[in-house]
């Protein structure tokens, strides 16, 4: 697995909304029925760049998520393929009925962008930190959902989606984080990547904590612990066979993941192994609780989204293993 170089010493560090506000602007040249949706955030979201160069294919709906939901929906159905965007907190959480009725229920080939994702929003605070949106989208029939690592994985998502006829969910945030991979690493919707083999134990990470992950398994390394990373950038659906391979081979799982610790890539994870293949299983994640106001580095810290956090639940399952 080709990863970037020197991501262990001094990484790139590239915002995720960057990704996607470059991949939907090439998905948009190869097609042109792709259009653009936004409520008054085109410069966070990055929607903007799209609006700079196909100004006629972007609707600016201002602050209506739910308007923008049943728009899309009624533009997936006239042959149009939209990307809906706005900040996470706001679509899908506010307007989760509309996805729910207008986009998941009624199958609208509609794509929904959540930016400013996770706890790392920062001095936002709780009310714009979305920390539950996997949790409420994951569960909704018909609907994918996508939580890319970096800049490069939140690119090839938005390109790779506009070609598959479903509807999708795609989270991302809006600070600078590690490029971990890059332009030539291969990526498939639905596939999740192992990024460092190990026998000892398997740490299945999504988002900024793949970063994480890889740094925690190092570290690792030194004290003879053999930790195999695992990115599972998509949620659903969820790779079984890599989950069901590494419980079998390694017998002890960490999750690692910017979400609560209900209904999350945690939730997905044990869900697959207590079906198939019941190992022990520690999470890192927000331990249920709304998030507060403060620098990302210093929120991500406090609440143990670090390498720190995931190498005391890595000794932790250990001990059960």
């Amino acid at each position: 697995m080709k990863l970037a170089d020197n991501i262990l010493d001094t990484p790139e560090q590239i915002p995720q909304r960057n990704g996607y506000g470059d991949g939907v602007v090439e998905a948009g040249d190869a097609n042109e029925n792709i259009v653009v949706l936004c409520c008054d955030l085109t410069e966070s979201t990055r929607s903007a760049k799209f609006e700079a160069k196909y100004p006629e294919r972007f609707i600016e709906v201002g602050i209506a998520e739910q308007n923008m939901a049943g728009i899309s929906a009624g533009l997936a159905f006239s042959g149009k393929v939209p990307y809906m965007s706005s900040y996470a907190t706001f679509s899908p959480g506010r307007n989760w009925d509309q996805i729910r009725v207008s986009i998941c229920y009624s199958m609208a080939n509609v794509k929904i962008m959540g930016a400013h994702a996770g706890i790392s929003v920062g001095p936002d605070g709780a009310t714009h930190q979305a920390l539950e949106d996997i949790a409420i989208t994951r569960v909704l029939p018909n609907l994918n959902v996508i939580v890319p690592c970096d800049y490069w994985e939140t690119k090839k998502a938005a390109i790779q989606m506009a070609g598959i006829e479903e509807p999708f969910y795609m989270r991302f945030g809006r600070e600078n984080v590690p490029v971990v991979t890059t332009e030539d690493t291969p990526y498939k919707i639905g596939k999740a990547d192992t990024y460092r083999d190990g026998g000892d134990v398997t740490v299945i990470a999504c988002g900024s904590l793949v970063y994480e992950a890889l740094v925690a398994a190092e570290n690792l390394s030194s004290e003879g612990i053999d930790v195999r990373v695992i990115n599972s950038h998509t949620i659903k659906p969820i790779d079984e066979t890599a989950i069901v391979t590494a419980g079998k081979e390694t017998g002890a799982i960490v999750t690692a993941e910017e979400h609560q610790v209900h209904g999350g890539l945690g939730s997905a994870v044990a869900e697959v192994l207590s079906l198939h293949h019941p190992v022990p299983i520690e999470y890192v994640a927000i331990m249920d609780r709304f998030g507060e106001s403060g620098e990302p580095n210093q929120l991500m810290k406090k609440f143990g989204l670090s390498s720190e956090g995931i190498i005391k639940a890595v000794k932790k399952v250990l001990k059960r293993k």
